[in-house]
């Protein structure tokens, strides 16, 4: 249990201290515009993309990333995503669905919104570094011991998934009391987050710094 309790210290080091990502800023744009329901679709995907990850690392899957041009790639590539993703929301028109309306158009399958937080976060080479680079370093803490690690990232994961659920359920109560220039200033903030981060990853890999 001490094994499971260390992995959700981590899990709560990750959600104060890096859980302001791109992933972050398209979690509470989610909460707002489509509420609740959706937030945890997406969250679920980024999820599973973090389960994926840790499973690959810990399971010695990780050489098909050892190569530097591959990291190269996946930052330029990613980076130029994440502008495009970026543009396209800080464009988007935003207004406050009335739930009223029984006219208002169908919302996107679930399956949607979970391919876009999968896709959000492997995108991200950071995400992969990063979880690697901690997997690393758990691996010689437990000596390599495969159950202690399923057992330790099982809290680290349970723990962030629960604190962005927590983060759309605080966006989407927001929706009650904000007006649609709030909903296109959350839009321009977040295009111009996400847009930034990625043009930081392309320059970042491209003049590796």
């Amino acid at each position: 249990m001490n094994v499971f309790i260390e992995g959700t210290i981590l899990g709560l080091s990750l959600a104060f201290l890096f859980g302001f990502g791109p992933a972050f800023f398209a979690l509470i744009q989610t909460g707002i515009y489509r509420g609740f329901f959706p937030g945890i679709l997406l969250a679920t995907g980024i999820f599973l993309n973090d389960l994926l990850i840790v499973a690959l690392s810990i399971f010695g899957a990780t050489s098909i990333l050892s190569n530097v041009e591959n990291f190269n790639t996946i930052g330029i590539g990613g980076g130029i995503l994440l502008v495009i993703f970026g543009i396209i929301t800080y464009k988007r028109k935003t207004e406050i669905e009335d739930s009223d309306n029984t006219n208002e158009v169908k919302p996107p399958h679930p399956i949607i919104y979970i391919g876009k937080g999968f896709l959000l976060n492997a995108v991200n080479p950071f995400v992969w570094i990063f979880w690697i680079g901690i997997i690393v370093g758990i691996t010689a803490q437990y000596n390599a011991d495969t159950t202690k690690m399923v057992i330790f990232f099982s809290g680290t994961l349970s723990v962030v998934l629960l604190t962005d659920i927590i983060k759309t359920f605080a966006a989407s109560k927001l929706k009650k009391i904000v007006t649609d220039k709030f909903l296109i200033l959350v839009n321009k903030i977040s295009g111009v987050a996400i847009s930034l981060f990625g043009i930081f990853l392309v320059v970042r890999t491209i003049f590796d710094f």
